[in-house]
């Protein structure tokens, strides 16, 4: 619970920024500040599916902007009224975990190595002569890394003033998640949402395992088409093709796993040859020429050969033509050591254990002395697909894998995931489109087993039999309760350790799910899911799930998918999309691009209120350029509330009423800021509402100030030397600012708090009991006051001033005569007093008449 501070702190004579976050992210600690209270029902509480960050390496200014933005929503909430459930996690399993774990100790994974428990990594690595390590000797410096990671991120989240409650962490790796994911996986199975299949998979083969349709980036790569002919027979060249049939290709070396040639359907060049057959250049395979819709007259020669598998286009035609597998691509990128079957030997022995490239390299040697090649290679650059944590283009190789229907081949199960998306309140409303067209889009289901180490283990067994093969139609599964397990270390009910991999015994499926298998059960984790029922009752389905826009596709429709599946609903009723931070040139800032900036150094320089004030500069959806410029506006406008605060905290006390009209036209004002910012907040426009608040308090400082200073200053000295009250005493009119002064104070504090938390917490602490990240929002409150005065009288005192500055006399120059005419100067009048004492005027003459005010001003 969180514990209230008694009595407030002194004001120090020289209010500073400096050190503000040291002390009140550790008082926020000490007093439960941001504590969450879970004995509040479902109603009054306002629950956050927090992103986990990924832990491998270190954040950047990308983080620190859009949990920024998630964080004034969380302060937002909890000033209303809300009892704030906003956990923390940790992304810490998978591929970025694995390649950090990589080059910071210099090992790798080699399943087939036994454990060594008292392996240590090497003092001096080497990235580029890492050690082989037994896979559990791998996850053993996996979690060790990880766990010093979550420290230094945990740290700088403190130190930006994310109101996380702290108690509430996971880790995508830790035993709760790992059982959640288990439980759900186990759950899809046994309703036949989740199935193994034997498939054409997108391959990378750097890191050696598969990879999803929502991973996949689309680059530019350098290539070359090859003109290679395919023989015909004589009764082909009887009815005029010549002697053969050519076609371009970028990928020659597949050419022993071509299976048929393919021409559209209505392509009158090839219509002849449709249903006959054709045979392979360097090879001699007798291959079909078939017909299919997708072929593409105007591209190359128009009839292209498919192989299997070069590219999605081969898989769709491979499994619409029904057409054989001539495999010849391995899982390390390599052509296998043997042709696939009915392929000659002697040709694709110079092509066995030969990398692509090299492969490519020979084959067109090959062809050149055949004179299968016309002409010379032709250079292009194409659209390749890529893995997009990898650096080399993905194969397609047949696997088996584990998918998650997700409405790629369901249509029913797509329409009902697209409704789910129409019935989520999207912050800004257009990202929608994006989550509509991917599953409009989807060419399949999801793929989810990772053939890697580090991740959530798939939790079934297959039973060996007489001959110790695997019968994967019977998978052996473990009971719940025996969540979370390991099938390579532990045992399936029934069976031995002695038992494994033996005839008649078991052996442990080797893959790992991919990390948005986990990460897409971030509600159900952090919720307590199954783990505490009563908790995930309070929170689930949650209110906000805040996230950057390209991932709509794998972590926002994945959680959504499995929300669908799991407990029948969504799992969030809103989601505010953060855009991407831009270098100097416009591009997005990111790891694999080396343009990042870090953010600690920032923070340091300027203070953690400067930064975030620049990032809830971004608004949702938008993509915004790092500016430290906008970061230096933020620090002086921290430390202008720091000066301008003590400054009213020293005019008195203000016990008094409000009554000068002045005074109630800048409450009136104040009082339309607070419904604007309050409705901005609402509709997740949380730059706005910054916006707003910071306007007005210029305004405040530049005019209201100004105007009411003499009258407050001067009447607050009268009554200390009058009476030695402390300021309250003096006239009606000064006790007036005093109270209309610490009003505006108490109400700009708060509505600056979810923005600038550290600056309103220290002068919050000068004088109101608490933590103003507790006080309640701020009212729109009538007073009666006439919101156009106060713009109205400040235009005038502007153009004083200009005169002054213009004649470059001091503003404390008197002014012999002011005159000022036009409609408006009955509005003038009701201030009339303090605009003489802000302009030291002596003589104040108004002329009322039509149109805009002109002001006339005598300088002594």
């Amino acid at each position: 619970m969180t514990q209230q501070r008694p009595r407030p702190a002194p004001m120090p004579e020289k209010p500073t920024l400096d050190g503000l976050e040291a002390v009140w992210s550790g008082r926020w600690e000490t007093e439960g500040t941001y504590r969450f209270d879970r004995s509040r029902t479902r109603g009054e509480i306002y629950s956050i599916d927090t992103p986990p960050p990924t832990v491998s390496g270190s954040l950047h200014v990308g983080h620190v902007f859009s949990y920024t933005h998630t964080d004034t929503v969380a302060r937002f909430q909890r000033m209303r009224g809300r009892e704030v459930f906003y956990p923390m996690g940790w992304d810490d399993n998978g591929l970025p975990t694995e390649r950090r774990v990589q080059n910071h100790f210099g090992v790798r994974c080699d399943p087939s190595i036994a454990y060594d428990p008292s392996f240590e990594p090497p003092a001096k690595p080497d990235p580029k002569r890492q050690i082989p390590i037994s896979r559990g000797n791998f996850i053993e410096l996996c979690e060790r890394l990880t766990v010093e990671d979550e420290k230094v991120f945990e740290e700088l989240w403190r130190r930006l003033g994310l109101s996380v409650d702290w108690s509430l962490t996971y880790a995508t790796i830790g035993d709760a998640a790992r059982t959640a994911s288990q439980r759900a996986f186990l759950r899809n199975l046994a309703r036949g949402e989740a199935y193994v299949a034997q498939a054409p998979t997108l391959w990378d083969v750097t890191f050696r395992t598969a990879v999803a349709q929502a991973e996949l980036e689309d680059r530019e790569w350098p290539g070359a088409f090859h003109r290679l002919g395919f023989s015909l027979s004589e009764e082909q060249r009887a009815r005029g093709f010549g002697d053969r049939v050519w076609i371009e290709t970028t990928r020659p070396e597949l050419l022993p796993a071509c299976v048929a040639l393919v021409a559209h359907p209505d392509d009158e060049r090839y219509r002849q040859l449709f249903g006959t057959t054709v045979r392979t250049p360097l090879f001699g395979v007798e291959v079909p020429v078939l017909a299919h819709h997708l072929a593409e007259p105007d591209k190359g020669s128009g009839i292209a050969m498919i192989c299997t598998f070069g590219d999605v286009t081969d898989v769709v035609w491979w499994r619409e033509l029904d057409l054989p597998t001539r495999a010849v691509i391995g899982w390390d990128g390599r052509l296998l050591p043997d042709a696939p079957e009915g392929v000659p030997g002697e040709p694709y022995a110079e092509l066995a254990g030969r990398t692509v490239h090299g492969a490519r390299e020979r084959i067109v040697e090959l062809l050149r002395a055949s004179g299968d090649m016309e002409g010379e290679p032709r250079a292009v650059r194409r659209a390749v697909k890529f893995y997009e944590k990898g650096d080399r283009p993905l194969e397609i190789v047949t696997t088996r894998q584990w998918y998650i229907r997700n409405g790629g081949r369901d249509l029913a199960l797509r329409d009902a995931l697209l409704a789910r998306g129409a019935e989520l309140s999207w912050h800004p409303p257009h990202m929608r489109v994006r989550y509509d067209s991917w599953v409009q889009g989807l060419a399949g289901d999801w793929l989810i087993s990772r053939q890697r180490f580090f991740g959530v283990p798939i939790p079934v067994w297959y039973p060996l039999d007489g001959e110790g093969e695997p019968d994967r139609s019977a998978p052996i599964v473990p009971p719940e309760s025996a969540l979370p397990i390991d099938p390579s270390a532990d045992v399936p009910s029934g069976y031995t350790e002695d038992q494994r991999g033996k005839a008649g015994g078991f052996i442990g499926d080797p893959d790992v799910m991919d990390t948005w298998a986990t990460s897409s059960l971030t509600p159900q984790i952090a919720g307590g899911w199954e783990r505490d029922r009563d908790l995930f009752e309070r929170v689930f389905p949650m209110d906000l799930r805040p996230q950057a826009h390209e991932i709509i596709r794998t972590w926002l429709f994945s959680t959504v998918v499995r929300a669908h599946l799991e407990q029948g609903t969504l799992p969030w009723s809103h989601v505010a999309i953060s855009g991407w931070i831009l270098d100097p040139d416009r591009k997005k800032m990111s790891k694999s691009q080396g343009n990042v900036v870090t953010p600690l150094g920032l923070l340091e320089q300027y203070g953690s209120d400067a930064v975030r004030y620049w990032a809830a500069g971004g608004r949702p959806g938008t993509d915004t350029a790092f500016d430290t410029g906008q970061i230096k506006v933020g620090r002086r406008l921290a430390i202008k509330i720091l000066n301008a605060s003590r400054f009213v905290l020293n005019l008195g006390e203000g016990g008094g009423e409000v009554t000068e009209p002045i005074d109630l036209s800048m409450l009136a004002r104040l009082s339309e800021v607070v419904h604007e910012t309050t409705e901005a907040f609402e509709g997740y426009d949380y730059t706005r509402a910054l916006e707003r608040t910071e306007r007005f308090f210029w305004e405040f400082c530049d005019d209201y100030l100004e105007l009411v200073k003499a009258r407050a200053y001067d009447d607050a000295n009268t009554a200390h030397e009058n009476d030695g009250s402390g300021g309250n005493g003096g006239s009606t009119a000064a006790r007036s600012a005093h109270a209309a002064l610490r009003e505006a104070l108490d109400v700009m504090l708060r509505l600056f708090a979810p923005f600038l938390p550290f600056v309103t917490e220290e002068v919050w602490s000068w004088w109101r009991e608490g933590s103003v990240h507790r006080a309640a929002w701020p009212q729109a409150r009538e007073r009666g006051g006439d919101p156009e005065l106060l713009p109205v009288v400040a235009a005038v005192l502007g153009r004083v001033r200009k005169a002054k500055s213009d004649a470059r006399l001091s503003m404390r120059a008197e002014v012999s005569r002011l005159i000022v005419t036009g409609a408006g100067t009955d509005l003038v009048r009701r201030a009339q007093d303090d605009l003489c004492g802000a302009g030291v005027i002596d003589e104040f003459v108004l002329q009322e008449g039509e149109g805009d005010l002109v002001v006339e001003v005598v300088l002594t």
